[in-house]
């Protein structure tokens, strides 16, 4: 396999700065398969089957917390949300004990065990846990069901039935305090009402593999769970979307492409290759030996990711990235475009202890470069806390700057047979002057005043003639000499197969400017320049004269035009204004201003394709690669229009259900369906057309 680009791997094992571990543990019994916690520094996992483990990592120099109340082997380990006090719950099948970290640290500081809080008892065996954002109710999934449990008053508030299958996961939906969802190993995920103890929306079976993980993202309102066989679904939890599905991804088809784009090109200029690697080379590096089931997803940050240039024109609603945990590895997911940015292979290092995870558990606080990650082995009962660089991790990943143009002077002629090949004009060249004639013309000599060498008489002294009425006789040439004067203002007409101009003929400066623009009029007699002072000239076409100026704009005239007829000049500007002018009065006749120039300069970078099947897709000229996919439209066989709305926000395209839709950004303005980050659609118009009509809108 081919190393990864930048300092991952040496022959001592971790390299650089991209992953450190931190802590190792050997534990009794395995706790593969065992719910992991992370909350900033903090990780917390089974030691030795029935005793929880805590360990700081940002301060070593702690000893590992242990903390004994439960009699059989722990199963599920979760923090609270809340940091003062800042709770962590473990669960068993005997007890689901809740602990105060400080309170159980003094204990222990003063010489007594620390003791927790049954919250509650002979549950079964809990496979997930989840605290409430205010930490008063503790969801635990145990069996088929969904306990909902009372913190403070160690009660049970509800028992959520419907699943058909061990519930593997739950969340809680942060903008909706009384909304909880869950997912199972019967493949489907459940809305549910927990304090009516109602389901609100049960979905379909979405795959063969069973459902593991489950996130819910507050930024885009979207729902992501993780299978088994390393399948990712989206769904959108906007208001009257009805949770519809966004997309699905294959983590491994997933990985393959984002190794093809991203290895190939970058070993290749790391290494000097004169050829890049094979498909099958990439295919290998890129796939591994075991499976990729979603273990775990954790909300990462994604201006930590991408380049500091890239980063600064991402608002806080469009940097939603996800930390997912795999067995192999751990990835960084793009919710925006649904590809990975990042991608840590546990075998990549050879320092790590464990290379196979059987759980994982990740945590990444805003704005932290610092990722934490508790991992416990497959096949052995090693526990290790790993710490991850994000930035130094986003690094590795980044794809090589474009090389800067050369220009190079050829060290021959181009060839005969070169399309680029033609004959060069040999003019005569006249011959130089001497020096001592230049010398001589040069020097000024003693001369009389009047420079004649005869001097003619003032006349005083003779009588004066007087010539009066005296015809004209050079009529006929006066006449030839105006017909010719006129006739030279005239356009010649140039022959059709007559060979291209060589040679310049006249040549005149205009302005210490650049020349952003030239036209000719219809007639040929004028010439209009634009210039990057921001003025407008018009020459006459041999240009002699004065020209004529035309000034208003406030940026440099990027386009001019005239009109049929000649009398009317049109001027583009950077200023975003359409300007049309008299030519005649050489005076502004209509300003216009244009709503797409009035974008930020960022806008212009971006420009969106539309393919049968694959949706449409937002492209970043800075970055050369996709930023953003929106689904949710059918066109399968038939290709359909879309555009831009003038504001820049909108992209409404047509669908072949007979529907124009229109997507949007985070939070549009004088909106009421909300964020459809994504690649959803928030407005849906009928065309009442049949299947084979094209749909379009127009802004």
């Amino acid at each position: 396999m081919a190393e990864p680009p930048g300092d991952f791997c040496t022959d001592e094992g971790c390299a650089g700065d991209v992953v450190v571990e931190k802590y190792l543990a050997e534990s009794k019994e395995s706790a593969s398969h065992v719910q992991l916690a992370c909350r900033g520094p903090h990780c917390a996992f089974p030691v030795d089957g029935n005793e929880l483990g805590v360990w700081n990592a940002g301060d070593p120099s702690r000893q590992l917390l242990v903390l004994s109340g439960h009699h059989q082997p722990i199963t599920a380990v979760a923090f609270g949300n809340t940091a003062d006090p800042l709770l962590i719950c473990s669960a068993s099948q005997d007890y689901v004990i809740k602990w105060s970290l400080d309170e159980c640290r003094e204990k222990v500081l003063q010489g007594s065990p620390p003791r927790g809080t049954i919250v509650g008892t002979l549950l079964g065996k809990v496979l997930y846990l989840r605290l409430s954002p205010d930490d008063r109710v503790a969801a635990v999934c145990a069996g088929n069901k969904v306990f909902m449990l009372d913190v403070e008053t160690q009660s049970t508030l509800a028992e959520l039935e419907g699943h058909q299958g061990p519930v593997t996961a739950a969340e809680f939906c942060s903008w909706q305090a009384h909304v909880i969802i869950s997912v199972s190993e019967d493949r489907s995920f459940k809305v549910w009402d927990h304090r009516l103890g109602s389901l609100i929306y049960s979905s379909s079976v979405l795959a063969a593999p069973p459902l593991l993980s489950l996130f819910i993202d507050e930024r885009s309102q979207q729902l992501v769970t993780g299978s088994a066989a390393g399948q990712l679904w989206i769904f959108s939890m906007v208001e009257g979307h009805h949770y519809r599905r966004v997309t699905h991804v294959d983590l491994r088809k997933t990985g393959e492409s984002f190794f093809t784009r991203r290895v190939g090109s970058h070993l290749c200029s790391l290494l000097g290759d004169s050829q890049p690697p094979s498909a099958s080379e990439l295919e290998q590096g890129a796939s591994t030996e075991v499976a990729l089931p979603v273990l775990s997803l954790a909300p990462c940050d994604l201006s930590l990711i991408l380049h500091p240039e890239c980063a600064s024109c991402l608002s806080p609603e469009n940097t939603s990235c996800l930390w997912i945990g795999s067995s192999a590895g751990l990835f960084v997911f793009n919710l925006a475009n649904f590809e990975f940015e990042a991608v840590l292979h546990y075998r990549d290092f050879r320092n790590l202890s464990i290379q196979v995870a059987g759980s994982c558990a990740m945590t990444n606080e805003a704005g932290s470069d610092k990722a934490f990650c508790v991992l416990a082995s497959l096949f052995g009962n090693q526990i290790a806390v790993l710490e991850v660089s994000v930035s130094a991790l986003g690094r590795a990943w980044q794809r090589p700057a474009p090389a800067r143009p050369l220009s190079v002077l050829p060290s021959s002629c181009v060839l005969s047979t070169s399309p680029l090949y033609f004959r060069i004009i040999e003019e005569k060249s006249t011959k130089p002057v001497r020096q001592k004639q230049s010398a001589a013309r040069g020097a000024v000599q003693d001369q009389p005043l009047v420079f004649h060498s005869r001097v003619r008489s003032s006349g005083y002294t003779a009588a004066p003639h007087a010539t009066m009425f005296s015809p004209k006789t050079n009529i006929k040439n006066d006449c030839e000499r105006s017909a010719k004067c006129r006739s030279s203002h005239r356009c010649k007409e140039r022959p059709s197969q007559s060979p291209l101009p060589t040679q310049l003929s006249r040549r005149r400066a205009v302005a210490p400017a650049a020349v952003r623009c030239i036209q000719f009029s219809a007639d040929g007699r004028r010439l209009a320049c634009g210039l990057a002072n921001h003025l407008s000239l018009v020459f006459d076409a041999d240009l002699t004269g004065t020209p004529a100026v035309f000034s208003g704009h406030d940026g440099a005239v990027s386009a001019v035009s005239w009109s049929h007829d000649g009398k009317w000049l049109l001027s583009a500007s950077q200023d975003g204004t359409l300007r049309v002018w008299s030519v005649r009065r050489t005076e502004l006749a209509l300003c216009l201003g244009s709503s797409f120039t009035t974008q930020q300069p960022q806008v212009y970078n971006l420009f969106a394709t539309m393919a049968i099947g694959d949706g449409i897709r937002l492209w970043d000229l800075r970055t050369l690669r996709c930023e953003r996919r929106f689904e949710g439209h059918p066109s399968r066989c038939y290709p359909c229009g879309m555009a831009f709305s003038p504001c820049g926000r909108y992209v409404a395209c047509g669908a072949e259900d007979r529907h124009v839709r229109a997507a949007v950004g985070p939070r549009p303005t004088g909106r009421s369906h909300g964020c459809a980050l994504g690649g959803e659609s928030v407005l849906r118009f009928s065309t009442g057309r049949c299947l084979e009509t094209r749909t379009a809108v127009v802004f």
